[in-house]
């Protein structure tokens, strides 16, 4: 047994209390929207919002404000876990956003605190997605040059130890913390056997590099006025600049999901085979370690080059297969050429090498790097969209998607297990939680979906030449916008634009 599964998990209040010294927090917040307006995946949401808030006495899943550690002026971000167990939804994630870009345009390092179970399940893909309006957010305080620490609680798992719990300059975590990427009780229920004991540990995150210290609760404060004490004195001021289809036939969700897992679906080698007039085939990220989760390729679409990052046919992404797709957003940004990603995955990988490999951090990091690159981008939906292996390759100028694409925080399954505790509710999960091509086209996440007439499976060739002609039309549209003048600072800028709505 840990040691923190044999003690009291502290509330919110009673860590800031710790950690802040006393007599001067001052809570950020403001009132929350609850329920009004969410298309829940549970009926009873507005009553677990209000069960939620009488068992913790908050009012959201975060605590947000500003306070002194060892006379060091902070912004500050704490889950309480107690409210939902600390799941980030639409209110949590504005709450967050709002603080790191206050904390940024004050000029204040930015002390993170999370315990969280990751995305909530009740609102489905929407939240799912806020997590790149929150690493956006966290990228622009990294960019102004102001520190950003983090604390990890027990337990941080999913989409938040893969945002902004990975993406800490400094990073402590609490002993016997449980930590990693996957949830236990989803691993259980959809591999039908425990995950490996000992492995989604902070001492075990420790041993592998991942977290720079292990820190009881009553010590996180003078650790953290430590590390102020070293760092410079923020320079306060503005922050550092960020950065067609046929009109398809509307089909089931559940549906979807079962047509983008025929093994004849096509893949994204076939997609440059057929698709692309040229492609120079590239490999690894230059550190010893293939995983081939991802392709990484020079590409030609009709007269636009491109680097292309796309997952291999069939495989999860691993910590490795993150790497290699960071190499080539590098390439990209160094050879100035248009960055172009192709999202068909189960998922990330669920292994103990995967979670002592630093998958979380490799999603955050990620995320943070396609966010800031500085070259055109555009992502295509292809057929799975699987939890942050998709996530992480998703953020871009433009997305496209095919008819059966989709995407989900967990695959239905794996939601179905946290909300009804079984998996046979795969189905229902998967219509209401908003995860096809048509759900996110019609909240803006996806520009154009191509029809399949009626399943690329039945034709993959000639559905890849239809994808590889829509690719060539909008990399020329993001070309042309570059020349006008709409990528940079500018470009990064509309980039997060598309995910703002989600949290606002």
């Amino acid at each position: 047994m840990t040691e923190t599964a044999t003690r009291r998990r502290l509330a919110a209040r009673e860590l800031l209390e710790l950690t802040i010294d006393a007599g001067t927090f001052v809570s950020w917040d403001q009132p929350v929207r609850g329920a009004a307006g969410i298309a829940s995946t549970s009926p009873g949401y507005a009553d677990d919002l209000a069960n939620a808030a009488a068992k913790s006495g908050s009012d959201e899943s975060v605590l947000t404000g500003e306070g002194l550690i060892r006379n060091h002026r902070v912004a500050v971000v704490v889950s309480d876990f107690a409210f939902l167990a600390g799941s980030i939804g639409r209110d949590a994630a504005q709450r967050l956003v709002a603080a790191v870009e206050r904390a940024t345009e004050l000029g204040l390092p930015l002390i993170a605190m999370p315990a969280s179970g990751g995305t909530r399940m009740q609102e489905g893909t929407s939240a799912f997605l806020g997590m790149v309006e929150i690493v956006a957010a966290v990228q622009a305080h990294r960019t102004a040059g102001l520190p950003y620490l983090v604390y990890l609680r027990h337990p941080t798992t999913g989409g938040v130890m893969a945002s902004w719990g990975s993406l800490g300059h400094v990073t402590a975590a609490e002993p016997g913390a449980l930590l990693g990427f996957l949830g236990p009780r989803v691993y259980s229920a959809l591999h039908g056997e425990e995950f490996p004991a000992g492995v989604q540990t902070s001492e075990n995150l420790f041993d592998h590099g991942l977290v720079d210290a292990v820190v009881p609760p009553e010590g996180i404060g003078d650790y953290f006025g430590r590390v102020l004490d070293l760092l410079p004195a923020p320079v306060v001021g503005s922050p550092a600049a960020l950065a067609a289809g046929n009109a398809p036939t509307t089909t089931g969700a559940w549906d979807s999901v079962l047509r983008s897992r025929d093994p004849r679906r096509p893949s994204t080698d076939q997609l440059l085979r057929e698709g692309a007039e040229d492609v120079v085939l590239l490999r690894g990220a230059g550190d010893g370690a293939k995983e081939h989760g991802v392709l990484v390729a020079l590409a030609r679409f009709r007269e636009s080059s491109c680097v292309v990052v796309g997952h291999a046919a069939g495989t999860s992404m691993g910590p490795a297969s993150l790497r290699d797709a960071r190499r080539g957003m590098r390439l990209a940004a160094e050879l100035r050429l248009p960055f172009v990603t192709i999202i068909d995955t189960p998922g990330a990988a669920l292994s103990k090498e995967a979670e002592e490999g630093g998958l979380a951090a490799e999603i955050a990091r990620s995320l943070y790097d396609l966010l800031g690159l500085g070259t055109p981008t555009l992502s295509v939906l292809m057929g799975q969209g699987t939890g942050g292996g998709a996530l992480a390759l998703l953020p871009a100028d433009r997305t496209i998607a095919a008819q059966h694409a989709w995407l989900a925080p967990l695959p239905p399954e794996g939601a179905s297990a946290i909300v009804h505790r079984t998996t046979s509710q795969a189905p229902e999960m998967a219509e209401s939680q908003g995860i096809t091509a048509a759900a996110l086209a019609d909240r803006g996440i996806v520009d154009v979906v191509l029809s399949e007439m009626p399943d690329a499976a039945d034709h993959p060739a000639a559905f890849c030449r239809r994808l590889g002609g829509l690719v060539a039309v909008e990399l020329q549209g993001l070309n042309q916008a570059e020349a006008a003048g709409n990528a940079g600072a500018s470009g990064r800028q509309a980039r997060r634009a598309k995910y703002r709505a989600l949290v606002s």
